[in-house]
This record gives structure tokens, C-alpha cells and sequence, in this order.
């Protein structure tokens, strides 16, 4: 290979970055099978390990002002937990919570949604075991208590809001974000993001929110990682947010996430680093590895190694269906529809990774708040619920289907009841 590099400079060239490409890939990919598929063992959570009642938790919900959508948020938390708090930009009549307004004229050195964590941590009075934070969106699910674990991330299942593609890549993200079940055997769990997630109160106070970072959960958490041996859980509880409801929203949004981990990746460990930054990139450049697969299938067969590349590059593109195929079992697919839904996995990782690639090439730093829509716009997109069921729900039980066993085959097969 190197003889063949020095006779033909520009083709050799081409060459070292394509197995530069395919092997920053190919590292991702076999961390995300050690944390699925070692690491995970023993991450479940079962009744027995419950120690912390609703009595114990104070519920916190951030919004700037989505009067209708925090509504449902508290309609569907359990009844028992009493201490629930809406913090919010703006005045709002919220039924079943204490709403609690930032002062325009207060400082900190967080910003925007950090800004307001921060000001509900010296201000709102709390004196439960555990703080559990939830997007202004999230509607809880199966939820019966919290184990005795500094941090406790709650899974998430995005709900479908009008928009296929979106959910489609939602499905996708789901899947490789089932990496979380391993995440307890880390030091640094690589990200919070997800439905919910508690924090023991003690901690908050050590910590505090009070730094500058558009992801402030995955920012917390890796601080107080440095600080402790922070113990960590993760509950699968598949709390129910909302999926963006337009490609143009969920671009956004992954911008946003890319940049704010980018931007904070210097609180990781120098040993983390190199598996940080190839996630970032696999995730950023997934449709690149179709591309690769492609141009490895063109090339000449007289080019050194190419035949060992044709062979990992089909490989590669093969994982990504594996992540789609963990997502269908995320959402109780029926087997079914399994055939046309991973048929259309290429278009979920390009409108997956758009985002992404933007936030590398120009990072933003600024919050921009996700789009929701309306409690009713969900109840009539999805044939299963009827008007009310969002605001009927206890948090306590699954949304719609009682048992996790039950497959999804509705008539629209990407929608999820």
C-alpha cells in the first residue's frame, strides 16, 4: 500500500481518508455494541430497589410560557407527589403546581434554560431527597418511586407530532440511544438527555447549575462526576415527549445538542476524549458511510486493501440498521412493518445527522426551545386517543397500550400510541 501511495499521490491520498473515515466509524460502532451489549448487564431496576417514595421528590417543569403544554405535563403527574413546581418566563395559570417566575433583572453566570435552573435552586424551597426535572413536554410514565442513586435518567420515547420524518429519525436515535443501559458501569455517563431525570437535592446545591452551557443537564452531570463518585441509574420508564414536529425543528434542536456537548467536552477526562470525539463525528457523518460503501464499490479492484474496505464498509452500513431495529423494538413495532421501516433507515440518519454536521461546521450558543405542539394536535393525530386522554393519564401507568408486550400496528404505521 505504501509503494502504491507514492506511485499515485492523489488516489493514495483518497485512500488513507477513506480508512481514516471508515475506522473512526467502525470505533463507534464496536463501543456502542460493548456498552449494548456487555456493559449493560445488570442496569435493571425492579420494585425491590425502589427506596424513595413521592413524598420524597419536589417535580420541577422549565418552559418560557407553553401555558396548554405544561398543563398536561402536570395533568399526568402521579396524584401523590404534591410538591410540583413550573418555572417559568412568564406568568401562567397552571392547575396542580406552584408556578414560579424568573425576575427579568436576575444574573448569573448560566444562561437561558440554565439561568432558570439556577434560579429555582436558590429561590423555590425544597426540602425533598431528590429534585426531578421535566421538560415542559414530558408526560410521565410507569413511574413508581426513585432508587437510592445520586442521579437517576429516565428513559424517553418521543411521540409522534405530525411530522413522519421526524419520528422516523426519533425511532432511529432511540435505538443507538439504548447505549444508555450501559451507562451506570462509566465514570461519566456521556450524556443526560432523555424524558426526565432526578437529581439528590444535596448534590444540586454542591454543584449548582451556575455556569455557562446550552446543555446543562449532560454539563451537570459530567461536573459532579468530577467532584464524587457519582453514583447513577437508569430507569426505563419510556417517559412520553414530544418528537419535533417539523425537520426544520429537530435540526435545531440536534444543532443545539452537538454544540453544547462540543462546547463542554473539555470537563471530560483526557482518556474519554478520543471515544467523545469519534461519537460526535460518527453521529454527525453517518450517511458518509453509505457514501464510502459506494465509492469503495466503484473504485478499481487493482487498489490495494480495497477489497478488505468494500467488506467493513458494508458492515458499517449494516450497524445503522441495527440501530433502527433496536429502535422498533423501543416502540413495540409490530415485526410486520419491520421490512418498510428499515427500508427507510438511510433517510432517518441523513435527517438524523443534519443537525449535527451544522452544529459541527457552525456552533451555536445560544438556547433555542424545541417546538411543541398542542395537547389536542397529538390527540388527533393518533387514531388511538380521543379527546382528553392526555390530561386523563396518571404518570404512574403506560399512556395507552397496558402492557409492554403489545405491538403497535395502527393503521399509520409510523404513528405511536
Amino acid at each position: 500500500m505504501i509503494v502504491f501511495v507514492q506511485e499515485n499521490p492523489l488516489a493514495g491520498a483518497i485512500l488513507v481518508l477513506l480508512w481514516i473515515g471508515l475506522l473512526l466509524y467502525l470505533l463507534s460502532a464496536c463501543w456502542w455494541l460493548l456498552e449494548t451489549v456487555v456493559l449493560a448487564r445488570g442496569w435493571k431496576t425492579d420494585s425491590t430497589d425502589i427506596e424513595w417514595g413521592f413524598d420524597d421528590i419536589q417535580v420541577r417543569i422549565l418552559t418560557i410560557d407553553a401555558e396548554e403544554v405544561v398543563q398536561t405535563t402536570v395533568d399526568a403527574i402521579p396524584d401523590a407527589i404534591e410538591d410540583v413546581r413550573v418555572i417559568a418566563e412568564a406568568d401562567l395559570e397552571i392547575d396542580g403546581a406552584t408556578v414560579h417566575v424568573v425576575p427579568d433583572d436576575y444574573g448569573c453566570t448560566a444562561t437561558n434554560k440554565g439561568r432558570a435552573v439556577e434560579w429555582a435552586r436558590r429561590h423555590v424551597f425544597c426540602d425533598k431527597e431528590y429534585v426531578l426535572y421535566l421538560d415542559e413536554d414530558t408526560l410521565m410514565a410507569g413511574f413508581n418511586g426513585l432508587p437510592d442513586t445520586d442521579v437517576v435518567q429516565f428513559t424517553e420515547k418521543p411521540i409522534y407530532t405530525g411530522s413522519r420524518l421526524s419520528y422516523l429519525s426519533e425511532v432511529f436515535r432511540i435505538g443507538y440511544q439504548f447505549e444508555q443501559f450501559g451507562f451506570h458501569r462509566l465514570t461519566y455517563p456521556l450524556y443526560a438527555w432523555g424524558g426526565g431525570i432526578a437529581i439528590r437535592s444535596s448534590i444540586e446545591d454542591d454543584i449548582t447549575w451556575d455556569v455557562a452551557t446550552i446543555t446543562e443537564d449532560t454539563n451537570f452531570l459530567w461536573r459532579a462526576a468530577n467532584t464524587r463518585d457519582l453514583s447513577y441509574t437508569l430507569l426505563n420508564a419510556r417517559f412520553r415527549n414530544q418528537a419535533p414536529p417539523s425537520l426544520r425543528a429537530m435540526i435545531h434542536q440536534r444543532r443545539r445538542w452537538i454544540s453544547g456537548t462540543m462546547a463542554d467536552g473539555h470537563i471530560l477526562p483526557r482518556w474519554y476524549q478520543p471515544l467523545y470525539y469519534t461519537r460526535i463525528i460518527a453521529w454527525a457523518f453517518s450517511p458518509l458511510v453509505v457514501v464510502l460503501a459506494l465509492v469503495a464499490a466503484m473504485l478499481p479492484g487493482s487498489i490495494p486493501t480495497l477489497e478488505w474496505y468494500t467488506l467493513f464498509s458494508i458492515g458499517l452500513v449494516g450497524i445503522l440498521f441495527v440501530y433502527m431495529a433496536v429502535g422498533l423494538v423501543g416502540y413495540r413495532k409490530h415485526p410486520v412493518i419491520w421490512p418498510l421501516l428499515l427500508a427507510l433507515t438511510p433517510i432517518a440518519v441523513a435527517a438524523h445527522s443534519i443537525g449535527a454536521l451544522w452544529g459541527i461546521l457552525s456552533p451555536v450558543e445560544t438556547f433555542e426551545v424545541t417546538e411543541k405542539v398542542t395537547p389536542d394536535t397529538i390527540e388527533t393525530v393518533h387514531s388511538e386517543l380521543e379527546t382528553g386522554d392526555l390530561a386523563k393519564h396518571d404518570g404512574t401507568e403506560r399512556l395507552v397500550r397496558d402492557s409492554e408486550n403489545e405491538f403497535d400496528m395502527n393503521a399509520n404505521i409510523l404513528d405511536d400510541d
